[in-house]
């Protein structure tokens, strides 16, 4: 389970058990940011503190804030810098600047909150929309699996922000959005968090091998929803394939033809099997799935790639597969080669290069809109 989920659960069983509490959320940011937008700590009036909104920069300051708006104080935004006071002298070791909400969860907003966080826990496609200027700071708006629940006040803006939200939900967006004081699409009097719970994304391993459970379990801790697929049925029969991922016994050009994918989404072919490799690249190529890899040599893939060309894929289609799959980093043992191989996956969805951090230039982490799973 990622850290995220795990996050959500803990938020969800909060607002169940109806402790008052202050919310801190990540809104917006400038530059490098250790976390990304929509990242919240909860705090309670124990000290009782969850999650986090910067990984321990400034997290500190925040729960003073925290214990302001609990004991009746004003929602507020909150600016930190590299050098900024406010934080009490730590400031963002990253070097960027963050802008933090930071709320009193009240009952209507509990209510939305609650509901919203129960379908992202469960899944589910969620999005919740939460004003953080003027005298209606910290109402809320979801839109949970299409239907629209709470609001921020301003009948214009409610219609506006859930049309705008209902797109950012499917392109899994999480982001700060500005609007006029009616609540019109043009303008900057009015600012709206809009945090989306996008479904997770999918892999999909071929082949039941150790290097499959090894590349499941660390898969699901960065967020994935993984199927392992293999026909061999006593193969696939082991309580290690089940207790890390769904399992299926299905030919992979079959069990593919049912399955929508989707740019996010992995098809990894591990099965080592000419008559297995062959229909699950051929049907990876063709899933949508925006990275498709294969493990095996050099030697191996060589071997494959002739076998693709005199079946009819396009030496361009050949190219999109990445095989042997995974960074060199002299992986030898499954839990190696799974760090290897998802190091790569993580790198192309960012479209950065993998290499040394201590020998490249520019910022370390990417700006994305895109919500963690």
């Amino acid at each position: 389970m990622s850290v995220a989920l795990i996050n959500l659960k803990t938020a969800r069983g909060w607002i169940e058990d109806g402790r008052p509490m202050a919310v801190a959320t990540l809104v917006e940011t400038e530059g490098s940011s250790p976390l990304d937008v929509g990242a919240m700590m909860l705090v309670d009036a124990e000290d009782n503190i969850e999650g986090s909104v910067t990984g321990g920069c400034v997290e500190g300051a925040l729960v003073e804030e925290a214990h302001e708006v609990l004991a009746g104080g004003a929602p507020r935004v909150r600016t930190y810098g590299i050098s900024d006071e406010q934080a009490a002298g730590v400031g963002l070791m990253c070097g960027g600047t963050v802008h933090v909400f930071i709320e009193v969860l009240g009952e209507e907003p509990r209510e939305v909150l609650g509901a919203a966080l129960a379908a992202a826990t469960e899944e589910r496609p969620v999005a919740v929309a939460t004003l953080i200027d003027g005298e209606g700071a910290g109402s809320r708006l979801a839109v949970i699996e299409g239907e629209v629940s709470g609001g921020l006040g301003i009948a214009f803006l409610d219609k506006t922000v859930t049309r705008e939200t209902r797109g950012m939900l499917e392109q899994g967006v999480t982001a700060l959005r500005r609007y006029g004081a009616d609540g019109a699409a043009m303008g900057s009097d009015l600012r709206v968090s809009v945090r989306s719970f996008a479904e997770p994304p999918r892999m999909v391993i071929f082949g039941a091998i150790d290097f499959s459970v090894a590349t499941a379990a660390l898969a699901r801790q960065l967020g994935y929803r993984v199927t392992i697929v293999d026909p061999r049925e006593p193969f696939i029969r082991s309580q290690r394939f089940s207790s890390v991922a769904e399992v299926v016994v299905d030919w992979p050009d079959r069990y593919l033809e049912g399955q929508e994918l989707t740019g996010r989404d992995v098809v990894l072919v591990f099965s080592h099997d000419a008559k297995l490799d062959e229909p699950a690249l051929i049907s990876g190529l063709g899933s949508g799935a925006g990275y498709v890899g294969a493990l095996g040599s050099r030697r191996t893939q060589a071997q494959r790639a002739e076998r693709l060309l005199e079946a009819g894929v396009a030496q361009a289609e050949i190219d999109r597969i990445a095989a042997p799959c995974g960074l060199d980093i002299g992986a030898r043992t499954p839990p190696e080669t799974a760090v290897s191989i998802l190091g790569e996956v993580i790198a192309a969805q960012n479209a950065r290069s993998a290499e040394s951090l201590s020998g490249s230039e520019g910022p370390i982490h990417s700006k994305r809109e895109v919500a963690p799973s």
